[in-house]
């Protein structure tokens, strides 16, 4: 029997790996910023640019948290690290998540293929594969759907 499809709107993203991410984030932020507080002999300026690297750093790590998939009655948005794309549904030819892919890619209607970040099986293998078995679902659905 198959597995019911998701109610859209409905985002993919990697749970754990968010997690983990800004808990890093945060915790070598207030690290640094102790640290940069505690120490003497630094002058103010010196530990303000300590806490600012380490806000910077907690940033690019938010940047990597930042991937999503976000699925729709229109279409795609695929959210990646420094860029973001909306896609319709007829624009999408194939939702591919292979072995040993670090996330999963659309093959588009234009012959190119773009990575969607938002699913990716590094910490969350089952969660990935059940997924991207869904964004292939509402694609397969959303082409068996007679266009207006």
């Amino acid at each position: 029997m198959p597995e019911a499809l998701p109610s859209l709107p409905v985002t993919f993203r990697p749970g754990r790996t968010r997690v983990i991410l800004h808990t890093l984030g945060a915790a070598s932020f207030v690290t640094i910023t102790v640290v940069a507080l505690i120490l003497n002999g630094m002058s103010p300026a010196e530990k303000t640019s300590f806490v600012f690297t380490a806000a910077l750093f907690w940033g690019v790590l938010g940047l990597l948290a930042r991937p999503k998939v976000v699925a729709d009655g229109e279409g795609v948005t695929v959210v990646n690290i420094a860029r973001s794309r909306r896609l319709s549904w007829a624009e999408i030819v194939q939702v591919n998540l292979r072995p040993g892919d670090p996330w999963v890619f659309l093959n588009l209607t234009d012959g190119t293929s773009m990575a969607a970040m938002g699913i990716q099986p590094g910490l969350a293998r089952k969660t990935a594969i059940r997924d991207a078995k869904s964004l292939r679902a509402l694609t397969d659905q959303a082409h068996a759907r007679p266009q207006n």
